[in-house]
């Protein structure tokens, strides 16, 4: 499960969402986090093994983070409706709505990764599976601290997720690169480099969905959005 630490002392709020009817909408929340990250850990995971049998499994369970987004949604709109939540309540459950919808994203973008796997299976491999697993590794570990932190309003852990978000993108275009130079000079790759180049944009776009998710958390923690903004920028590394 994800981890779950002590409420912060200035987080009232938090608290009493945890403690109150939204219990429900808080475990459905967890749930679909966690389904989410094991989708993507097991779509990689066929990709590296070449297993077509885990890939498609992993197609057909994404209609549990599909169900589970409808549960949360109608769990929050019956919330507001009957409990007449105030300012801070609302924008709490508001924020959980709209990182639900960014969990269902990562679903789909699995599913994206596992349909590539399935046709690569039948091929041998281009390169050795290196740079997709690094990248896959960074961007599940700002999904669960980016989860992390809305559960615990840990604002800076929140701030250091959208800075990492940089290093995927940085990645990505590495990859990119790399797998333009093989379809130059071994146009018979071009099939199997494609579908690693998508497969590098599904894993960058799960990564900005953990940034959409930690920058809500500021905005909850805060009253401050943060989008666009040079707070959540990574610093630029000194000229070498």
């Amino acid at each position: 499960m994800l981890p779950s630490s002590g409420q912060p002392a200035d987080f009232p709020v938090m608290k009493r969402f945890f403690d109150s009817e939204l219990e429900t909408f808080r475990s459905h929340l967890l749930l679909m986090g966690e389904t989410s990250i094991r989708q993507v850990r097991d779509a990689m995971k066929a990709l590296v093994e070449s297993d077509a049998a885990l890939a498609h499994h992993v197609i057909a369970a994404d209609d549990e983070l599909d169900t589970l987004e409808v549960k949360i949604d109608e769990e929050a709109a019956r919330y507001m409706n009957l409990r007449a939540p105030v300012a801070s309540e609302l924008r709490l459950v508001i924020v959980g709505m709209k990182a639900s919808h960014d969990l269902e994203r990562v679903g789909d973008e699995a599913s994206n990764i596992a349909k590539r796997a399935v046709r690569l299976s039948a091929e041998p491999p281009l390169k050795p599976y290196i740079d997709l697993p690094r990248m896959s590794g960074i961007a599940l570990e700002m999904l669960r601290d980016a989860l992390d932190c809305f559960l615990n309003g840990d604002v800076q852990k929140a701030l250091a997720v959208c800075h990492r978000d940089t290093e995927v993108d940085q990645l990505n275009r590495q990859l990119y690169r790399e797998l333009t130079s093989f379809m130059l000079e071994q146009p018979a790759t071009i099939g199997r480099a494609l579908e690693l180049m998508f497969i590098s944009k599904s894993i960058e776009r799960i990564a900005d969905h953990a940034t959409n998710i930690a920058e809500e958390m500021i905005y909850l923690a805060k009253g401050q959005d943060v989008r666009h903004s040079e707070q959540v920028k990574k610093p630029a590394s000194p000229a070498t």
